[in-house]
């Protein structure tokens, strides 16, 4: 589960690559297209240029997920979009040379290329904070691209498919975009963050000082509370902790303490990647919160147990304008009567910037494996 997201970015770029080839095919087959009617000879090179772009946007993504590829965005500065909007001058050219009954093979070629180029360098600046709004957004165009392959070859179940996965693909992308407080095309234009990036990079104090407790501490604080929100992120999924969390969470219940999960839209790596884990683990569906519905509840919860989630919890998207993710939605956990944070280490999320969370006077970090982590607390909750 921890490599779905990068798994997921793979074959989505397949898809597209496979449009990609049926177009070149087609030109071939078809002499040029010059035979067919000029909607064939749209809707293929439409193919074309959107299925390369996709094929070739996606093995970036999937390289910056898997950590092969920096996080950081990566680009040419002011050259960067102009660069862009001559790449997709020059494949639109070659398309519109063939669509006017240019017959060389080297325009389809022209066109491939083009597209492959514009599609990595559209991705690369885009910051790994961004990477599942571009990986539901490379899934959109894969999808129309599919679409429009399906017109052109006449066929229904490729052009319904590929409507289905374009449609769906474009209001997920739309609703991540929102629940990031980003516009689609801010994020195409640069997005930020990265692993490895400075702490208190959007101005959090770096300066001071955390508070730590123990595993036996965080287990009588938890024992003793009504209510406990758990708030799942990328370090649980990496820990491979949600079956640990799903044991503690029943000890817990059977204590008598009420327990939900708070979902954030864009915790993880890829859409619904903190519900599919928690599932996964058998956690019942009813407790599984989205944001909107979780964050009244953070006021009359005693525990708010954060696990691996960075970003998605920093207050610093509320009360910090200089902060890259000042505007974003998060889960109001600072506002729970305590938080317990586990995590290896002190080092950002990857957006790339230090989290003030942390640092308030409830907060209490709980250092270590969160896999690890949840296990002690857990053998401490039977001891009880």
């Amino acid at each position: 589960m921890t490599a779905m997201p990068q798994m997921v970015a793979l074959f989505n770029g397949v898809g597209g690559g496979a449009v990609a080839l049926i177009s070149w095919v087609e030109f071939r087959d078809s002499h040029a297209y010059a035979a067919e009617p000029a909607y064939v000879a749209v809707t293929s090179l439409f193919a074309a240029i959107v299925g390369s772009v996709s094929f070739w946007g996606s093995l970036i993504a999937f390289g910056k997920l898997q950590e092969v590829l920096p996080g950081r965005p990566v680009g040419l500065g002011r050259g960067q979009q102009p660069l862009n909007l001559a790449l997709l001058l020059v494949a639109l050219g070659c398309a519109v040379s063939i669509g006017l009954g240019a017959s060389s093979e080297a325009l389809i070629v022209g066109v491939l290329l083009a597209a492959a180029v514009l599609g990595v360098m559209v991705v690369l600046p885009i910051g790994g904070a961004d990477m599942p709004v571009v990986v539901s957004l490379l899934n959109a165009f894969t999808g129309l691209s599919a679409a429009a392959t399906g017109l052109a070859l006449d066929n229904t179940a490729l052009i319904v498919a590929g409507m289905i996965v374009g449609a769906s693909g474009t209001i997920l992308t739309n609703l991540m975009a929102k629940a990031m407080n980003r516009s689609i095309p801010a994020i195409v234009a640069g997005g930020f963050g990265g692993t490895g990036g400075a702490g208190g990079a959007g101005g959090g104090p770096v300066d001071q000082t955390v508070r730590q407790t123990s595993a036996a501490d965080a287990a009588i604080q938890m024992a003793y509370a009504s209510q406990v929100v758990i708030a799942p992120g990328y370090g649980m999924a990496v820990a491979q902790a949600q079956h640990v969390v799903r044991e503690m969470a029943g000890l817990l219940e059977a204590r008598g303490v009420e327990v939900k999960h708070a979902i954030h839209p864009v915790a993880g790596r890829m859409p619904g990647h903190m519900n599919v884990l928690l599932a996964e683990a058998d956690v019942p569906y009813e407790q599984m919160k989205e944001m909107d519905d979780i964050n009244g509840e953070f006021g009359r919860t005693d525990v708010a147990l954060v696990i691996g989630a960075n970003d998605v919890t920093n207050p610093a998207a509320r009360t910090n304008a200089a902060s890259p993710i000042y505007g974003m939605p998060i889960l109001n956990v600072d506002h729970a009567r305590s938080v317990i944070v586990l995590k290896r280490s002190m080092s950002p999320g990857f957006a790339g910037i230090d989290n003030e969370l942390y640092y308030t006077p409830k907060t209490a970090m709980l250092f270590g494996d969160a896999k690890a982590s949840v296990a002690e607390i857990t053998e401490e909750l039977k001891a009880l």
